[in-house]
């Protein structure tokens, strides 16, 4: 059976390691998972190339990443609900009646705060650096945690519109506000940060690695500088990036999937010698 993250550029993903460990645990040696290149704008061509014949098609699943997730979200056949409310697909599954778009980053999200801040971790507000595709899908992630006050904080507010939009689509309907990247707001339960590293200012950490909770998608420098110093709950982007693979694997292959395997195989391509933050 075959399974592939597809994207560009595509070199520096982790998801290959981490399907390969599930399927090494597992002792699942006639499933294979690869990282290929498709420029934006060529997903539908290269879905195209795998056929369309079922069942003899060994392609079972697709891990779609930037900046493709538009694009998968036009060419699925039908999309679930978590996708069709965050407006991308990441998760592409072979099925009978052609491929089902789906959105592991959500749920991904929810799990990794879950896990590190205890199962039954609720927020009233929340505050996410950045506006852009991981801002939507990990304020929506605040609101199933119980945000009803998400902020962003932009370097460019202006841009923050179609972020907004997304996460005020929440069943919750919580109140989305955009400020800028340097403005400070008080509290908050718990901080996202989806902007780079190189952009976490002395500033900038001073004024929120002090929140309860603090989440960081980056996972490469690890650890970031925010994660660095927070003394509360730390959330890392491995920590997302092994979740989201989880729910991946599961779709693909119909089986429970080893999470502690899959992390493990994280830490160890990145070089972590301790264990992620508790």
């Amino acid at each position: 059976m075959k399974c592939a993250v597809l994207g560009d550029p595509i070199d520096h993903s982790l998801s290959p390691v981490l399907h390969r460990a599930a399927y090494a645990e597992l002792e699942m040696s006639d499933w294979s998972y690869n990282a290929t290149r498709v420029a934006a704008g060529g997903l539908a061509s290269y879905v195209s190339s795998l056929g369309g014949d079922w069942p003899p098609s060994r392609w079972r699943g697709l891990s779609v990443t930037m900046p493709l997730k538009r694009e998968a979200y036009e060419l699925a056949r039908s999309i679930s609900p978590r996708a069709r409310l965050v407006g991308a697909v990441n998760t592409l599954v072979r099925s009978s009646h052609g491929w089902v778009g789906d959105n592991t980053d959500l749920p991904g999200a929810v799990a990794a705060i879950r896990e590190r801040a205890g199962a039954d971790f609720s927020c009233a507000s929340g505050a996410i650096l950045g506006a852009g595709a991981t801002a939507a899908s990990t304020g929506l992630a605040l609101a199933e945690l119980g945000a009803s006050r998400i902020t962003l904080l932009a370097r460019n507010p202006g841009a923050a519109g179609e972020t907004i939009e997304m996460i005020s689509r929440h069943r919750s309907k919580p109140v989305v506000s955009v400020l800028p990247l340097d403005a400070a707001v008080d509290g908050v339960d718990v901080v996202v940060s989806t902007v780079p590293a190189k952009a976490q200012t002395p500033e900038l950490i001073d004024r929120w690695a002090s929140t309860p909770v603090v989440f960081d998608v980056v996972y490469d420098p690890w650890p970031s500088p925010l994660l660095s110093v927070a003394p509360g709950v730390a959330i890392s982007g491995l920590d997302l990036l092994v979740h989201q693979a989880v729910l991946q694997f599961e779709l693909f292959t119909g089986r429970a999937a080893p999470l502690e395997a899959m992390r493990a195989a994280g830490e160890k391509a990145l070089r972590i010698t301790e264990p992620s933050p508790a």
